[in-house]
């Protein structure tokens, strides 16, 4: 499926991004980034897909109940396998699912979504916050490593790549 091909790409350029990164340069906190670290915005695209996951069998996925481990956002390594197991997961059929958030009310919003829309909304995500990343990583002097298209829509890159023409 092109959808988790497109995931599996962006992951593999975080993954790339992670491994190229000097010690502690993942936990640093990055002035760039409001005092966040690369790491706070990995561990929050992992945490998403993990609410999708972990959604899908009993059909009812709520991004604001994650659980915020602190290991992801100290080890890259980790980050890493956990990425792995998610595009593991990912190649499943797609299926009607519930979508709640409470955006600050006391009752929670519903929706109804599927699996595949929300495997896009992910990826999107995950993208603008390799976005943030970039920033963080240019704060630590080693942006020269990303490729041109980390963190950057694949209709931006479509856009650009027609107006060079």
């Amino acid at each position: 499926m092109k959808l988790v091909q497109a995931v599996q790409k962006v992951f593999g350029q975080l993954a790339t991004s992670l491994c190229q990164l000097q010690p502690g340069e993942y936990v640093q906190p990055s002035q760039a980034l409001s005092g966040h670290t690369i790491g706070q915005h990995v561990r929050h695209i992992i945490e998403l897909f993990q609410c999708l996951e972990n959604g899908y069998e009993g059909g009812l996925v709520n991004y604001e109940k994650r659980k915020r481990d602190p290991a992801i956002e100290k080890d890259p390594e980790l980050a890493c396998r956990l990425l792995e197991q998610i595009l593991a997961n990912l190649s499943r059929p797609d299926r009607p699912l519930v979508l709640e958030a409470s955006y600050e009310e006391d009752l929670p919003l519903v929706f109804s979504t599927n699996f595949y829309r929300e495997i896009a909304y992910n990826l999107e995500h995950t993208i603008h916050h390799m976005a943030l990343i970039r920033i963080g990583i240019r704060d630590t002097g080693s942006e020269q490593f990303l490729p041109e298209s980390y963190g950057i829509a694949s209709s931006t890159l479509q856009h650009r790549r027609e107006c060079a023409q």
